[in-house]
């Protein structure tokens, strides 16, 4: 059966044409987080482009110190290392966005910064880090995608929130080729990012479900409320705001609350 079919990384690389990503891959049975794996390997600059993957995660995590949830077989876990890349960290979180929701599909919509939605529901998340290996900034790209997931495969404090690609087509995804189409489109929006970053811009601007809507948002624990009118790739999100003005927050030190 395609769903019970284990992570592969020969069938992964069968036929994937990229430039960059995946032409090493590494598959773990289990690890902590594949964001720690892949940290240990940046410090090598020629593992530009290595491709992390784990059948489970004993400690993963997203932003802000949140843990990922998910039995074992049943996501894409998986981590990027880009040693050679010329790009704010904002570009690049949107870069990713953009590909993780076309790997998902036509109905998958961005949540800034990190998330991937369907139907309304959190299906995929991002987690961007990066860290100093002589003297050059590594970026290491996390992404969590739920493919196998039931309902009640989440705690009951996250089942109207959270959602799988099964639970959301009734079907069982093909992770091996899931996984080649997150490959390549990473592949394609990051090559992308080196000539025109305004194409990213526009492409996660079509998108976002928070472009042109009254949102609130916590930034260094102070609430601000406007109607989001776009994305600055060095500033991060602008709104405009309630109380007269414009003003950008950026993703490290921002969460959306509504």
């Amino acid at each position: 059966m395609v769903g019970n079919k284990l992570l592969n990384p020969d069938k992964i690389k069968a036929n994937l044409k990229t430039k960059r990503i995946g032409k090493k891959i590494l598959v773990y049975n289990s690890t902590s987080s594949t964001n720690d794996i892949a940290a240990e390997y940046a410090v090598n600059k020629g593992n530009d482009g290595l491709v992390i993957f784990a059948e489970e995660q004993t400690a993963g995590r997203g932003r802000n110190g949140s843990k990922w949830i998910g039995g074992r077989a049943e996501s894409i876990l998986c981590s990027v290392i880009l040693t050679k890349i010329n790009s704010s960290s904002e570009l690049l979180s949107l870069a990713t966005a953009v590909a993780v929701a076309e790997t998902i599909g036509q109905n998958a919509k961005i949540k800034w910064p990190n998330d991937i939605l369907l139907n309304g529901k959190k299906t995929a998340g991002i987690l961007l880090e990066s860290k100093t290996c002589d003297s050059h900034t590594v970026y290491i790209i996390g992404v969590g995608i739920n493919c196998h997931q039931k309902e009640d495969s989440f705690p009951p404090e996250l089942r109207t929130v959270a959602t799988s690609i099964g639970i959301e087509s009734k079907n069982v995804c093909d992770r091996i080729s899931l996984s080649k189409r997150l490959l390549y489109s990473l592949d394609h929006w990051l090559e992308t990012l080196k000539e025109d970053g305004t194409a990213i811009i526009e492409k996660w601007s079509e998108l976002s479900t928070l472009l042109g809507q009254r949102i609130t948002l916590v930034y260094d624990g102070i609430d601000f409320t406007g109607n989001c009118i776009g994305v600055d790739p060095e500033k991060g999100l602008i709104l405009q705001l309630d109380t007269g003005g414009v003003r950008m927050f950026d993703a490290a030190h921002t969460s959306i609350l509504k």
